[in-house]
């Protein structure tokens, strides 16, 4: 974690030596039409991190949107930190060069300075959906692999996974050559996750948050900004509950993916470098009522999935 300043950090340092700016902008549920002008608000503002999925069918909006702050000279491309993921249908270890090059290809990029396996998942090749019978075996082993050739090609600058659990992390780091740099997970004053931070902190690997402020207006139900400690603290700092929530998750050590399209709320929640929560007051936050808002119920059945239950899935970190 390096350029602290007063209220830093600007970026946390990946175990490739590569910095991650500690606030992206998240693109999950912004629909296209919107999803262009979100990202050229954002890195207009100043944001220089874009949290972007296959899955999430915007990729190619984000590619048009990436071109014109390119060309127009707003930033050059090594000024940015672009994340994609591989989805869970594409996990077979022939599959995950192909599921990168068509990510790059409709982002318009080169190469991706982060590529995470989204779910320890997975689903039939060239399946839609997560219906029990598109379900699969799972093949981390072979899919992490067919990772390392991705990081070791220079196409994806840094590898990880997103929504493992601490067991499945471990799990990992006995086959992994390369080990992942980031697990990017549900994370909030809702959600504080502090045994699975502590593993990551002590093995190298950076926690990133999403929904770090509980997904507001998504199916996800997450109330975490009618949080009333979180309303209180943010009375008293003059500042909003989405600012106190993030810059929570900076505080505790964490990248955070806050997304929105609406431009001053865009800015709002980059605002959050000039000032900071007060030991006594962050303190109390540790006492919240914990509840995971994105549980991965279509991820358990009990013949087709290889978990049958929540408890399965998240090895008892529900």
């Amino acid at each position: 974690m390096d350029q602290e300043g007063r209220n830093g950090p600007l970026y946390f340092d990946l175990n490739t030596g590569a910095k991650m700016p500690s606030v992206g902008l998240g693109t999950w549920k912004a629909p296209p039409g919107v999803v262009g002008e979100a990202v050229i608000a954002a890195v207009k503002a100043g944001y220089r991190h874009i949290d972007c999925a296959s899955v999430y069918d915007n990729e190619k909006e984000i590619g048009v949107a990436l071109k014109e702050v390119f060309s127009s000279g707003v930033v050059q491309r090594s000024e940015l930190f672009i994340t994609s993921k591989l989805w869970c249908s594409d996990h077979a270890p022939e599959d995950v060069s192909k599921a990168l090059s068509k990510s790059l290809e409709d982002l318009q990029l080169e190469y991706i300075d982060l590529y995470l396996i989204h779910w320890p998942f997975r689903t039939k090749p060239g399946s839609r959906g997560l219906a029990p019978e598109v379900m699969a075996p799972l093949c981390l082993p072979e899919t992490w692999n067919a990772m390392e050739g991705l990081y070791a090609s220079g196409q994806a600058r840094a590898i990880g996974v997103s929504n493992f659990s601490t067991k499945k992390l471990q799990d990992l780091l006995k086959y992994a050559k390369v080990p992942p740099a980031v697990n990017q997970v549900e994370c909030h004053p809702v959600w504080q996750q502090p045994a699975l931070h502590n593993f990551c902190k002590s093995t190298g690997i950076h926690l990133s948050a999403y929904s770090p402020l509980g997904s507001p207006g998504s199916w996800v139900k997450g109330e975490v900004l009618k949080e009333p400690l979180l309303i209180e603290i943010a009375e008293k700092l003059n500042k909003s509950p989405a600012q106190v929530a993030l810059r929570w998750g900076l505080q505790i050590g964490h990248s955070v993916l806050p997304k929105s399209v609406n431009e001053s709320r865009i800015k709002e929640n980059l605002s959050l470098f000039d000032w900071s929560i007060p030991s006594e007051l962050f303190s109390t936050l540790s006492g919240i009522h914990q509840q995971r808002l994105l549980r991965g119920d279509f991820a358990i059945h009990e013949t087709f999935s290889p978990y049958q239950s929540l408890q399965e899935l998240w090895d008892g970190e529900i």
